[in-house]
């Protein structure tokens, strides 16, 4: 037989909304660039890195409910934040140093799913020469 398969990354994350010019509208203000779609679209795809973010319009009788959290590794997390606070969206939390080894903080966007913008800390046990 061949080789068994693994797992190389994440592709992408898709996330349902009511509203697709809001939707697309607080992921503009944080960075993301179109790539497909649009304000007026069914679907919209997003730049994220070497990955995907895309929104896909629901029936307004489909309940969106909380199913986790997306996580995108960005570089730098204090001025993400700043980018958000100025945009006028409100994060749920500060950045902070987590102590699984990440500098993060949470945002919710307008249809309640989570996201998190992180960013790895630097090893302690690294030593410059």
């Amino acid at each position: 037989m061949g080789d068994t398969p693994t797992i190389e990354g994440l592709s992408a994350v898709t996330l349902g909304t009511h509203d697709m010019a809001r939707a697309v509208a607080f992921y503009e203000a944080l960075g993301f660039g179109i790539l497909h779609g649009g304000p007026d679209a069914s679907f919209t795809s997003f730049a994220a890195g070497n990955g995907f973010m895309n929104i896909i319009a629901q029936p307004k009788d489909v309940t969106l409910s909380w199913w986790g959290r997306a996580i995108f590794q960005v570089s730098d997390v204090d001025a993400m934040f700043v980018r958000a606070v100025e945009a006028g969206l409100e994060p749920e939390t500060v950045p902070a140093d987590a102590p699984w080894g990440e500098r993060y903080f949470h945002l919710v966007d307008p249809d309640g799913h989570e996201l998190s913008f992180a960013r790895p800390l630097a090893r302690q046990d690294q030593t410059t020469q």
